[in-house]
């Protein structure tokens, strides 16, 4: 069989050979960002019904089959049993309860299983094909390095659930959990934005650093939202705008607990106040940047997608407030929590988008490197 014909000396694969799989390569992106959202909620109602708790042990492989009969369901609710949240708050409970607090739980880490499947797998396809320049395939790597710990990440929280005297995990925990599935969201919607295909002029510098300061604070929100979700904090004070009648509480009362730190994490009131005011400069900073760039690239893709994001935001902290005026049910809970990754999924393709695209070559004269075949550039095939 004649071989096939040698590239030239220094010579590298085309950025054509990379081109036919970009669209796949953003499509399976975009997927993967849905699922981490389903995620997200499915995680919420785990946590709102109680259920978090319900599973035990962290068995990253036997653990995705669940009880099979009723040998098995009687020993993992005796385990269940014998935790401090059962003791405290589910004394008595059936068996037939505890198997739907048991589901919820079992479905949000099959989902977590399936979820690094869907990465993985094609991961490993488009690396075999030389579909991946190096800055994606790089980028891809960190993001499955980040995803790997998160799984960790969950099982720690868990764990701070089940120590003596706690009937729900750690709020740090939880926000901390939350938070790196908010990263690997906007990695995914970041990464996958940049296989945009055709060019896109980047836009003034002034809207690329407000688009990635305004995509920041979202990601500081999500954070501080988890440690309001932690601690219970959206039940304390359930009144807009003040806080039971005080726009600022007192002073005493935000800094009561001993050390001081400990106030931002465990003092309902610091963190609900926290909340309110980051949720308020998040706003504010958004319809500044939108008003920004609507009047200094009028008519632009960036101004349109910075007025986008002020108008997300302004909707997400309307879905905050009534959600704090009912008092925190399961439904508006839900509902803020999955639009708050509406809110940042925006404003991560915004702030990627506002950098521009050099769109897809025409020519071989700046050639690209598939990512995982560095070491056969330049050799005969």
């Amino acid at each position: 069989m004649p071989s096939s014909p040698a590239l030239p000396a220094g010579t590298l694969p085309p950025k054509a050979a990379v081109r036919p799989y970009r669209r796949a390569v953003r499509i399976w992106l975009y997927l993967l960002a849905f699922l981490v959202v389903v995620m997200v909620a499915l995680g919420g109602a785990t946590r709102l019904t109680g259920s978090g708790l319900s599973i035990t042990e962290w068995r990253p492989v036997t653990g995705a089959v669940p009880p099979l009969s009723a040998a098995d369901w009687a020993m993992e609710f005796e385990k269940y049993r014998g935790t401090p949240q059962y003791r405290i708050l589910n004394e008595g409970m059936g068996i037939d309860s505890f198997k739907t607090l048991y589901w919820w739980e079992w479905g949000h880490r099959l989902l977590g299983r399936l979820l690094g499947l869907a990465f993985f797998l094609p991961l490993i396809v488009f690396w075999a094909r030389g579909a991946l320049d190096r800055r994606l395939g790089l980028g891809l790597v960190a993001l499955g390095v980040v995803g790997a710990f998160q799984g960790a990440i969950g099982w720690i929280m868990v764990a701070s659930g089940l120590q003596p005297g706690m009937t729900a995990v750690a709020p740090l925990k939880l926000a901390l959990h939350l938070t790196t599935a908010s990263v690997i969201l906007a990695g995914l919607v970041w990464l996958a934005a940049g296989t945009r295909e055709g060019a896109l002029t980047p836009a003034p510098a002034r809207i690329r650093a407000g688009a990635v300061v305004v995509m920041l604070l979202v990601l500081v929100q999500i954070g501080l939202g988890g440690l309001v979700a932690g601690s219970h904090a959206g039940l304390a004070y359930n009144t807009w705008p003040t806080m039971n009648g005080d726009l600022v509480p007192p002073f005493d009362g935000l800094f009561a607990a001993t050390p001081w730190i400990e106030n931002f994490v465990d003092n309902v009131t610091l963190v609900q106040f926290n909340h309110r005011l980051v949720a308020y400069c998040l706003v504010l900073v958004a319809l500044l940047h939108a008003l920004d760039a609507r009047l200094s690239d009028p008519g632009s893709g960036a101004a349109r997608r910075a007025t986008g994001v002020a108008v997300l935001t302004l909707g997400q902290m309307g879905l905050g407030i009534a959600t704090l005026l009912l008092a925190v049910p399961l439904w508006a809970a839900l509902a803020h929590q999955v639009f708050a990754m509406a809110v940042l999924t925006m404003a991560t393709a915004h702030a990627r988008l506002s950098r521009g695209s050099a769109g897809a070559a025409t020519t071989i004269q700046a050639p690209t490197v598939p990512f995982g075949f560095e070491q056969l550039a330049g050799r005969g095939a």
